[in-house]
């Protein structure tokens, strides 16, 4: 792993797809009508289909997993705000900066963000991550 610093960033960026709702249903049980039914969707406040929030937060996943603070990267904690809807054909891009490194701990808080295509932030908040040093 390489030294951590304040203001380093990571980013991914990945489409959205239909697939993926089915597929998070299949994992979780998530059958929630806004996510298939698109009659009661469209006359709901979000104006039609829409993604689990764990898929469009799954992305932030990804990025401290493989990217920022890397392998063997979990979260402690997240506080996240979901601020807009995700729906399928979107394109995301989920950014993590490191806001604090601990000196002690493999410990590090970053804000998260994620941006639809049109930059609009659907999801944005704070983590805290644990790096395993033997990964």
């Amino acid at each position: 792993m390489t030294k951590l610093r304040v203001g380093q960033i990571a980013r991914r960026t990945r489409e959205v797809a239909a697939r993926d709702i089915e597929l998070f249903t299949e994992l979780t049980g998530d059958r929630n009508p806004l996510h298939y039914d698109e009659a009661l969707a469209s006359r709901s406040r979000f104006g039609g289909i829409i993604v689990q929030g764990g898929v469009t937060s799954g992305l932030l996943n990804a990025v401290v997993a493989e990217d920022l603070p890397g392998p063997g990267s979990v979260f402690l904690h997240v506080d996240w705000s979901f601020r807009a809807p995700v729906r399928p054909g979107d394109t995301i891009t989920a950014e993590v900066e490191v806001l604090e490194v601990r000196p002690d701990k493999p410990m590090t808080k970053l804000r998260t963000t994620i941006t639809n295509q049109d930059e609009t932030v659907v999801l944005d908040g704070e983590a805290l991550v644990w790096t395993e040093p033997a990964a």
